[in-house]
């Protein structure tokens, strides 16, 4: 394997890990921080969790599909392969998933942030957020999941 390849396939799953850790520690704090129902704490960790998507997530999210096209053009695969065309579909789902959540956690932060300026309790519209927020997160992970399984298993899927 040349150089240029391992770096690109250590690239590729420094920021896979990167885009699914992040992702999945983003959300297991900002839910407990949901459930403790204390705006103070929902305010600082929202605000925390949108730094982080723009820190890590949005950069690893750009860098996987363009390590992973060109990992398979270097590797000699075909970038039209049952397997591929499976994880851009999940890829593409996680996407529409997780671009509407990032507003989600912007108005979440705002609404948590009003709420402790005003020393008022959450809004009906933050509970809102946060139930279409959570809802998103499933087909997301999932999707995930099974990326991760494409990219080790490579199957014959028609």
């Amino acid at each position: 394997m040349s150089g240029i390849y391992l770096a690109l396939r250590t690239l590729h799953i420094v920021s896979a890990t990167i885009l699914f850790g992040t992702g999945l520690g983003s959300a297991f704090y900002l839910w407990m921080a949901h459930r403790s129902s204390d705006p103070r704490s929902i305010a600082t960790v929202s605000r925390h969790v949108v730094i982080a998507d723009l820190l890590f997530t949005a950069p690893a999210a750009v860098v996987q599909p363009l390590s992973g096209v060109a990992l398979a053009w270097l590797g000699g695969v075909d970038l039209l392969a049952p397997w591929l065309v499976a994880a851009y579909l999940l890829y593409a789902l996680a996407g529409a998933c997780w671009l509407p959540v990032i507003r989600l956690q912007i108005r979440i932060r705002d609404l948590a942030g009003a709420a402790v300026a005003a020393s008022r309790p959450l809004p009906p519209a933050y509970r809102r957020c946060v139930a279409i927020w959570f809802a998103l997160g499933w087909p997301a992970f999932g999707a995930f999941l099974v990326i991760f399984w494409l990219m080790v298993a490579k199957p014959d899927l028609w």
